[in-house]
């Protein structure tokens, strides 16, 4: 089977936080071939298929939760988009994401911002073109803001991104973009601190006997976010707790599911944060 063996097509010599992007790709890729799936991404099965990788060996047997949060990210920008059809997309630490291919985007620009090899990687497969330029920029440089329009709204998702910087660079980025863009969503997911602390622990994530997940510096509990980050902006913005769909395939989800609905265990599950600048209609 494609998912539990490489095949003989493309290398793409990724490591570290890059690596990552084959992981969510495994997970979505996987979601997206099941007869019972969630999320429809031929896309991302095509290049699931072309990359020469075990993924199994490194990740383990596919899970539904990137293909969840992509869902939850899809149907954002789709609603943004009708209300601003020639609006703005940036997409931060985009990997292998096929967002674009999934939603329509009528007139928008999408930017796409990752590190340098990360965008090696993702141009094997997907070509840039004026309306999808590509950004060979961590997400931390501030070069990019440069190219979005600033007479328009603009959507900015961070999707498993924010969780492998630290604190202070969180919120230093975070406070300049609603600094910069005065029509601004900004959607990321988030980690508790309890999985943050196993990441960064001597003995780290391993998801396998053959991988172990990078460090994540920066995890929040959940019933503290809305305040960490009205102290982090003074503008006039809406933060809303988008968290994940109810889903019960599985004895995993099932139990996720119910915690997330419990009022001190969702505390430290992990969510989904949208932020608004009051200036776009939600």
């Amino acid at each position: 089977m494609a998912e539990t063996m490489a095949n003989q097509g493309t290398a793409v010599g990724l490591k570290d936080v890059p690596e990552t992007m084959l992981w969510t790709l495994h997970n979505r890729a996987t979601e997206a071939m099941r007869s019972d799936r969630i999320l429809t991404d031929p896309k991302a099965v095509e290049i699931y298929q072309e990359i020469n990788y075990d993924y199994e060996r490194s990740f383990g047997k596919a899970d539904p939760v990137h293909a969840l949060r992509s869902l939850v990210f899809d149907q954002a920008i789709a609603q943004f988009l009708k209300q601003a059809p020639d609006g703005t997309i940036v997409n931060l630490g985009e990997g292998l994401e096929t967002q674009r291919f999934r939603v329509s985007d009528s007139s928008a620009l999408w930017l796409t911002v990752d590190l340098p090899e990360a965008i090696q990687a993702r141009e094997k497969f997907i070509e840039p073109d004026a309306r999808h330029p590509h950004f060979s920029l961590s997400a931390l440089d501030r070069q990019w803001f440069e190219s979005v329009p600033k007479d328009k709204p603009v959507f900015i998702t961070a999707q498993g991104l924010f969780m492998y910087f630290p604190k202070n660079e969180v919120r230093t980025l975070i406070q300049d973009i609603f600094q910069t863009f005065d029509s601004c969503c900004l959607m990321f997911d988030t980690i508790p601190r309890w999985f943050s602390k196993k990441t960064t622990s001597d003995e780290g994530y391993a998801l396998t006997g053959h991988y172990v997940a990078p460090k994540m510096p920066w995890g929040i509990n959940r019933n503290q976010i809305k305040s960490t980050l009205s102290r982090w902006l003074n503008n006039d913005i809406t933060i809303e707790d988008v968290g994940y769909p109810s889903f019960t395939r599985g004895i995993g989800w099932k139990v996720f599911t119910a915690f997330s609905s419990l009022p001190i265990l969702k505390d430290i599950t992990p969510t989904i944060i949208k932020v608004s600048s009051n200036k776009i209609s939600n």
